[in-house]
């Protein structure tokens, strides 16, 4: 590691304060080589005159225009005379004897030595100070002129290999990613291993996936892991305001890489700068492309056996730049993906090795209950459970604890505080009893995990539908299914009081979202096999701009009219499953105003008591 030097900032403000402090020191030391003592006493220039003329003085110094007086007894005193006049002719002319006055002790003191410097240091003392403020401007601005030279300098980071305590035992769930980043450390570590056979070092590696599922955990286990320099800085610290600035620091840091390879390079968030040229307003001056090309220049420069490999993060790899992505600069893209049940159990033992779990804790179970939580998420959880049980003073984390934070983290935390009136909360328990009889009937849908009427977040209430394993694809009847699942909340209040309310609003939003993705993107509906709509490359325009229509008017009305007729279906479907169920109904209803919760098992006995199916076909 460098050693760190004191900036000029330092050593200016330092040499302003020891000039402050050496002018005090001296004002100090002035002024206690000219003592006052407060025990002398101070008296009139007539009683000095009595004194004399009593022969009770025995020493006179006369200081100035100050008259320091010593009696026979030993005792001080002052007195003070008009500047210029002689004490002599002062004695005289008040009467005091001629052998009086010859027979009295008097020593004249030099003043003009001190009193001169006196003057000339209480003088010259605020040019002193003026003097030292301008010095410190001087040295504040050069300081300025020194960090603008400065902007176009690498801000990037080198972790200390001794100090980084991550490395692969710490990251788990993704043991694609990890093989393909062990043979990077491999590679830097045994290179011969690779070059006899004529393999060549990749130049870079893209790690590509949602954000929380472990891409900079990722890297830090490779810096943890190489034995070699670990050059880390995020992608927005390339860009300033200064044209060129982006482009300066990106050469910097290649070049302190070089001097330092084998190494390695980390690029936090390289979309920030690596997006798509082209995209912005500035053409090819704009400054983010030109830190784009830096990059691509260096990645792909003339210069071979260098040894240093790029690593790069981003959850946007749709808007990177094709020239970024191309094989001779990120020749390896590693994806890393949400994990499965296996990686969440894994994950949440990772998570929990510093944690006192409770033994009845079924890590498995957690991680079924879990479905598209990422590895950030996972972790969280964990540690909501460890402050929830020690709030309770709990000595271990129990299965209480996790389950009230899986819904936490899902749901937001129960608002008790929202009191609801007994129709609202007849409303509410109607609703979510709706959602869950028609996804439990119906075989697309998941099976319910639990129902509340609790407020969390900003939902009154919650039904909780938990799948039985992980699924990839997903077919036309699962989407219909889970369209009528969402409309069962709206139709029970519709068959049951007569009216809609607020409550179904974002069940509606979803509904329609789905319906629109099955027409538009997933080819479900009468049109045909056709995707319609793309996404727009463009993105400075914003999100709002971000989906292109390729069809007509025409088309949009007929995307509009299959859209409806999969949601009318769906509520006519629902109304049916509803009416026919009302009695099963209102009594899992009545049940849940009383108990505020109803449990998987607890809603399944109420199946079994009206002998109803379970699943039942469209």
């Amino acid at each position: 590691m460098p050693i760190l030097k004191k900036s000029p900032s330092n050593k200016s403000k330092n040499g302003f304060t020891y000039l402050i402090v050496i002018a005090l020191a001296i004002t100090a030391f002035m002024l206690m080589s000219n003592p006052t003592n407060e025990n002398i006493e101070e008296i009139s220039l007539n009683k000095f005159v009595e004194e004399v003329k009593a022969g009770i003085v025995h020493h006179v110094v006369l200081a100035d225009n100050t008259i320091q007086i010593e009696l026979a007894d030993g005792k001080k005193q002052t007195s003070q005379k008009e500047p210029g006049a002689d004490i002599y002719s002062i004695l005289e002319k008040t009467g005091v004897k001629e052998d009086t006055i010859a027979t009295l002790s008097v020593t004249i003191e030099d003043t003009a030595g001190d009193k001169f410097w006196i003057d000339l240091l209480i003088s010259f003392l605020p040019f002193i100070f003026i003097i030292g403020f301008f010095l410190f401007m001087m040295r504040s601005a050069q300081n300025s002129n020194n960090q603008a030279m400065g902007f176009g300098k690498s801000k990037a980071k080198i972790v200390d290999k001794e100090k980084e305590k991550t490395n692969f035992n710490n990251v788990a769930g993704v043991k694609e990613a990890k093989a393909e980043l062990e043979e990077i450390v491999d590679f830097l570590k045994k290179p011969q291993k690779y070059t006899s056979m004529g393999a060549k070092i990749p130049k870079g590696v893209l790690l590509i996936g949602p954000p929380g599922t472990g891409k900079t955990l990722l890297a830090r286990a490779v810096a943890g892991e190489a034995e070699v320099p670990f050059f880390t800085i995020s992608g927005s610290e390339f860009v300033e305001m200064f044209v060129g600035v982006g482009a300066s620091r990106v050469r910097d840091l290649f070049k302190k890489a070089k001097r330092n390879s084998p190494c390695i390079i980390f690029i936090d968030e390289i979309d920030a700068v690596g997006r798509h040229r082209g995209a912005g307003m500035g053409g090819g001056h704009d400054e983010r492309e030109q830190t784009l090309n830096q990059i691509l220049s260096e990645m792909d420069g003339f210069e071979t056996g260098t040894n240093v490999i790029v690593m790069a993060a981003t959850n946007r790899p749709d808007v990177l730049d094709p020239a970024l992505l191309r094989p001779g600069r990120f020749d390896r893209r590693v994806v890393v993906d949400v994990p499965d049940l296996e990686a969440r159990k894994e994950i949440l033992e990772v998570h929990s090795r510093n944690k006192p779990i409770s033994k009845s804790v079924d890590l498995g179970k957690i991680a079924r209950q879990t479905p598209g939580f990422t590895g950030a998420d996972l972790e969280n959880l964990l540690n909501e459970s460890a402050i929830l049980a020690a709030k309770q003073n709990k000595k271990n984390i129990g299965n209480h604890d996790i389950e009230e934070s899986v819904e936490k983290v899902l749901m937001g935390p129960e608002r008790k505080s929202r009191v609801l009136s007994k129709d609202e909360k007849r409303i509410t328990a109607f609703h979510e009893v709706g959602h869950a009889v028609v996804g439990q009937m119906l075989p697309g849908c998941d099976k319910v995990r639990k129902i509340s009427i609790i407020s969390r977040g900003m939902s009154l209430g919650s039904t909780w539908f938990i799948p039985s394993e992980d699924k990839h694809l997903h077919s036309k009847q699962k989407f219909e299914d889970e369209i009528c699942s969402l409309l069962g909340g709206y139709v029970a209040e519709e068959i049951t009081f007569g009216q809609v309310t607020t409550g179904a609003s974002n069940d509606l939003e979803r509904a329609t979202t789905l319906a629109r993705r099955m027409v538009t993107e997933f080819g479900m509906s009468d049109l045909g096999p056709v995707i319609f709509g793309e996404k727009n490359k463009e993105v400075f325009l914003g999100k709002d701009f971000g989906h292109v229509r390729n069809y007509s008017e025409e088309v949009a009305s007929e995307i509009d009219k299959q859209i409806k007729r999969f949601i009318d279906r769906a509520h006519k479907h629902t109304e049916t499953i509803i009416a026919k169920n009302k009695k099963l109904i209102e009594e899992i209803a009545e049940d849940l105003i009383r108990k505020e919760t109803i449990t998987e098992a607890e809603f399944a006995k109420y199946f079994e008591k009206h002998k109803v199916p379970k699943k039942l076909s469209v």
